[in-house]
């Protein structure tokens, strides 16, 4: 009987709960609707026209990342061309990478997902062996690495999956995430709170690297194997 009781006050307070938040939303819309009701035809045409105008320079940014490369995840041929790509767009990821390495493999097909779905960001690859100016410019030693870049400087790194879980079935949301917290793509997450940390078999934590971080003295997998 007791038992029956709590099951009674509980729903009754899960639907008085319902009940607040539709009002709370009425509420919400009912005043909308009302500022809506309130504005003159010459207030509303310019509300279009406002309206009209975004929607006109987010396609034109759109088309402007389009031809600048962005949407696609590609390789670009040598380090000349690595100071061309970051020169011309605010954002990119460059993945150094080596074929030989299978941890690379993995970082291309989430990077591949990530390059179109965030079209404000340029996704590159470049082959680590032949870079040799690049890696130690910007001390890299652990394959794969991600180079975030800025407004054409090195901001951050990605080295080998350590922010990612430190594991290889890390989820594109998890890269995602970690892409986010250095500011490189417009990410609409919660930042503190990383995919993975619901996951109790990753147990690690994000913290973020610079160069420093980075050591050694040969180009490493991050993995055992190669």
């Amino acid at each position: 009987m007791a038992a029956d009781t709590s099951v009674d006050i509980l729903q009754k307070v899960l639907e008085n709960e319902i009940l607040q938040t539709a009002k709370v939303v009425e509420e919400h819309l009912d005043a909308e609707m009302q500022k809506m009701d309130q504005m003159d035809e010459d207030e509303l045409e310019r509300l279009k026209q406002r309206r009209l105008e975004a929607l006109k320079k987010a396609q034109q940014q759109k088309q402007e990342w389009l031809s600048k490369g962005h949407g696609e995840y590609r390789e670009i041929p040598s380090e000349r061309d690595f100071f061309q790509e970051v020169k011309e767009s605010k954002n990119v990821v460059c993945h150094f990478y080596r074929d030989t390495t299978f941890r690379c493999q993995i970082m291309d097909r989430h990077l591949t997902v990530l390059a179109k779905k965030h079209i404000e960001t340029k996704f590159v690859k470049l082959n680590a062996e032949k870079s040799p100016f690049l890696c130690e410019r910007l001390r890299i030693k652990v394959l794969p690495t991600l180079a975030l870049v800025k407004d054409g400087k090195t901001q951050d790194y990605v080295v080998g999956f350590t922010d990612l879980g430190n594991t290889d079935d890390f989820t594109t949301e998890t890269l995602e995430w970690r892409l986010g917290c250095a500011d490189v793509i417009n990410y609409s997450g919660n930042l503190m709170d990383p995919p993975f940390q619901s996951q109790k078999k990753f147990g690690t934590s994000f913290t973020k690297l610079d160069k420093k971080t980075v050591r050694g003295k040969k180009y490493d997998s991050d993995s055992d194997d190669d």
